[in-house]
This record gives structure tokens, C-alpha cells and sequence, in this order.
């Protein structure tokens, strides 16, 4: 059977969570992008430094590191829809504080939230879809394409907002901030299976896929391609308006086409799960995001930038849903799994936005991005550890 077929065998009540799952991702795409598109922005109206900025988006990236381990264990007390309610409503909460003051202090602590609330609704929904569709790579290339979805429109939202002048990120974050209530509210109506929490029991959590080879191999890859993905999305529209070869309606319009573009190739990439083999995607896809994202950064030629963003963009595609169901049979095995698979990759996310901030502080963001070179090359290097390794198995 295609794994697109898994599908027809859900019930109404699987059906209906794999709608708010999908949906969800769509407005988190929207969140991602939305902190890189208006950062600029809040950074010139509250006059932050390069690595005041940088250290929001690390700030962003503990908060996701921090709810990664939470979010697997609150759900063994209060249940699963029960968690998801709770901790996505930080993510409302962490937004709307960017929009009302500007000391740093605030400004760190809602970066924190947002990232604890987006953390807890990928770990529920990464692993929901793969439970429900059992580990099917397309049905999780799915998911992460409604991602892409939201990521893609999140910078034109800003663009519209702010004809009026720059004031207007405010409007825009208000916006997605009403998608996030509404994404609330429909969790309220999902029924999942044997979500009750054992009262007076003490949990047993098994932690035997930390033996796991397999498991580190994908933790490593998905940690350097995380590194990767928020240095991109955090610093590129920066990066792109620093350089002065852009205008910054065509930063943000860039910021915009490199998410279609990573929609187009998660709709490809899961089109092609069913026929080529995850240790082949992943080594295809992490090698393409090395020769483009070193040609993005070694040229100042519009029409290159504009193509080294769409090779970027549709390379980077598939490597975080491929990787998630590379492993998922360990996460489904184990509760845990999910958690500390997203804690360590999460661990890569809070340290490259950051680095790339102090740096630019003193080499310029020319300087800081480029070493994100370094994380894109030690992905590579994982993903041919992970075939050379699938490869001895089948031997």
C-alpha cells in the first residue's frame, strides 16, 4: 500500500486531528517567519543592538528547547488535549508582549514564550500525524508543507501591513495572533484515544532508545539543520536589507519565496517518499542545501541571490519531516523519543541565531552568516553517516 493511503483508514475523530494537527502547523509556519520579517522593524522602534536581537531569537529557541522535554511529560498528568491547550496559549501570550514594550528584558521573555508555545504544538503534532499515520513520510512531509504554507504568506502579511509605515508589525503580529486563538479553540473539540492521565501512579519512562545509534544520527542531523533553518530565518531578511543590494520589500518578498518554494519540494519530496528511500532524500537534499546556501552568501547579484534562495529553499524541503520519520519507529516505541529528539535539535537553534548576532557585532552580518556554512557541511556529514549505516544493515 502507498503510504498516501493511509488516510482512508482513519476515523471521523482521527480525520478531525489531523485537521487542527495540519492547521496548527500552518499558523506556526506563520509565527516562524513572522519574528524574521518584522525584527528589523522592532529592532530600529526599540533600538536593539545586533546581539540584543540575536539573543531574542536564541531566547525564542530555549523557550522550544525548554518545551521539548516539557511537552512529553505534562500530557502523563494532565493528558494530551489538556497539554496542547495549555502550552500553545504561551504562544498568544509571548506575541502580543512584543507589541507593547520594548525593554529588553520584556522583549527576552516574550521571545520565550513564543518559543515554549511553538515547541509544544510541534512536538504534539510531529508526533499525533506520525502516530496516527504510522511513521508515514508523506503524511509528515504533509504536515510540515502546511508549515511552509503559513512561513511563505507570514512575510507578506508584514509587507501589507506596513505600507503605511513601519509601525504597522504590530498589525501583522495581531493578525496571526487571532489565526493561533482560533487554533486554540479547535483543539477543544478533538477526541483522542486513551488521553487520561493516571491519577496517583507514578509514570515508568523508558529511556532505552538513548542506546540507540540510529536515534543519535538523526538527533545530530536534525541539530545541525535546526542551526541552519533559524540562523536562515531569523537573520536573512537582515541580512539581505544590510547588504544593500535590495530593496526591503523584495527582502521580505525573498523570505516569502524561499517557504513557497520549501512547500513545493515537501509536496514533492513526500510524492516521492513512497518510491525512494530516506537515507537517499536526506543525503540528496542536505548536499543541495550546501552548494546553494554557499553561493547565496557569495554574491551580491540579485538574479543569483533570487536562485541561490530557491535551490536553498527547495533542498531544505524535506530534511526536517524525512528525519522525524527516519526515527519514527523509535518514537513511536517510545513516548520520550519525540522530546529529547526535538530537545537536542532545539539545543542547535538557540546556539546559531545567537552566534550569528555577536558576531555580526564585530565581523558585520556578512560575517555572522557565513558560518552557518559550518552547520549545513556537518549536516552533510550526517546524512552520509546515516546511509553509509542503513547500508550496513541491509548488507
Amino acid at each position: 500500500m502507498k503510504q498516501q493511503g493511509f488516510f482512508k483508514n482513519m476515523t471521523s475523530a482521527e480525520r478531525y486531528i489531523f485537521f487542527c494537527c495540519y492547521f496548527a502547523f500552518f499558523v506556526n509556519g506563520a509565527f516562524s517567519l513572522m519574528m524574521g520579517s518584522v525584527l528589523p522593524m522592532l529592532s530600529y522602534e526599540y533600538q536593539l543592538s545586533y546581539s540584543v536581537s540575536g539573543f531574542l531569537l536564541s531566547s525564542h529557541s530555549i523557550g522550544n528547547l525548554f518545551s521539548s522535554f516539557v511537552a512529553g511529560l505534562v500530557p502523563f498528568y494532565l493528558g494530551k488535549k489538556k497539554s496542547i491547550m495549555l502550552l500553545s496559549s504561551c504562544i498568544l501570550i509571548g506575541f502580543a508582549m512584543m507589541t507593547v514594550w520594548g525593554n529588553p528584558i520584556w522583549l527576552i521573555a516574550a521571545f520565550w514564550m513564543t518559543g515554549f508555545g511553538r515547541g509544544s504544538v510541534s512536538n504534539f503534532n510531529n508526533a499525533m500525524v506520525n502516530e496516527i499515520s504510522n511513521s508515514s513520510t508523506f503524511a509528515l512531509n504533509l504536515l510540515h508543507s502546511f508549515f511552509a504554507i503559513g512561513a511563505f504568506l507570514a512575510p507578506f502579511f508584514v509587507i501589507a501591513c506596513t505600507r503605511g509605515g513601519t509601525s504597522g508589525w504590530r498589525t501583522a503580529v495581531l493578525l496571526v495572533v487571532a489565526l493561533g486563538l482560533f487554533t486554540l479553540l479547535s483543539y477543544t473539540r478533538m477526541n483522542i484515544k486513551n488521553d487520561k492521565p493516571v491519577k496517583g501512579e507514578k509514570q515508568k519512562i523508558d529511556y532505552g532508545f538513548l542506546k540507540q545509534p540510529h536515534f543519535w544520527i538523526s538527533a545530530g542531523l536534525l541539530f545541525f539543520y535546526l542551526c541552519a533553518e533559524n540562523g536562515i530565518n531569523g537573520w536573512i531578511v537582515t541580512y539581505f536589507i544590510k547588504s544593500e543590494v535590495m530593496s526591503k520589500a523584495y527582502a521580505q518578498t525573498l523570505a516569502g519565496i524561499l517557504w513557497l518554494v520549501i512547500l513545493i519540494g515537501r509536496l514533492i519530496c513526500g510524492a516521492l517518499s513512497s518510491r525512494v528511500s530516506k537515507k537517499a532524500i536526506l543525503l540528496t537534499t542536505t548536499s543541495g542545501v550546501c552548494a546553494f546556501f554557499v553561493l547565496l552568501i557569495s554574491t551580491a547579484n540579485i538574479v543569483v541571490i533570487t536562485i541561490s534562495i530557491i535551490g536553498l529553499g527547495f533542498f531544505m524541503a524535506g530534511i526536517y519531516p524525512t528525519t522525524v520519520a527516519n526515527v519514527g519507529s523509535t518514537i513511536k516505541a517510545y513516548p520520550m523519543a519525540m522530546s529529547v529528539l526535538l530537545t537536542i535539535a532545539g539545543i542547535g537553534a538557540i546556539a546559531m541565531p545567537s552566534i550569528v548576532g555577536t558576531v555580526a557585532e564585530f565581523a558585520g552580518i556578512a560575517g555572522g552568516m557565513s558560518l552557518i556554512t559550518v552547520a549545513v557541511i556537518i549536516m552533510f556529514v550526517f546524512a552520509v553517516v546515516n546511509a553509509v549505516r542503513k547500508q550496513s544493515e541491509q548488507a
